[in-house]
């Protein structure tokens, strides 16, 4: 599990610069239209709790449990954004089922860990 939160981790990181790029031009088109959307806003809202959570996991892969717990609520915050203000930024409910899916990695590999003689993941 390590290994993934790891890569999990890095994807994020690397993700948040095309979500970030998409969220510009989504924010920029929302602000020429005037159309009242916040999907750009939203859509860099997600990218940095996905980057936030992707630096939590890897900091803390080979500790407790509870920062596996944090990244997956913030990623799971960040599918929650995503979902609820997508808007015209059809992208952005892509970044969310893929944060979506990240949070649930987390959370449930982390559940599902090994315990050793002590009662500590392993």
């Amino acid at each position: 599990m390590k290994t993934a939160k790891l890569v999990i981790g890095i994807v994020s990181i690397v993700l948040f610069i095309f979500i970030a790029f998409q969220s510009c031009a989504a924010g920029m088109s929302n602000a020429l239209e005037a159309n009242g959307e916040m999907s750009g806003t939203a859509g860099l809202l997600t990218g940095i709790l996905m980057m936030v959570a992707g630096i939590i996991g890897i900091a803390t892969r080979n500790g407790k449990r509870g920062g596996a717990y944090t990244a997956g609520g913030f990623y799971i915050a960040a599918a929650a954004i995503g979902f609820f203000n997508a808007g015209s930024y059809g992208d952005l409910k892509i970044w969310a089922v893929i944060s979506l899916i990240f949070g649930i990695v987390f959370i449930a590999g982390t559940m599902k860990g090994k315990r050793g003689e002590d009662g500590d993941e392993k």
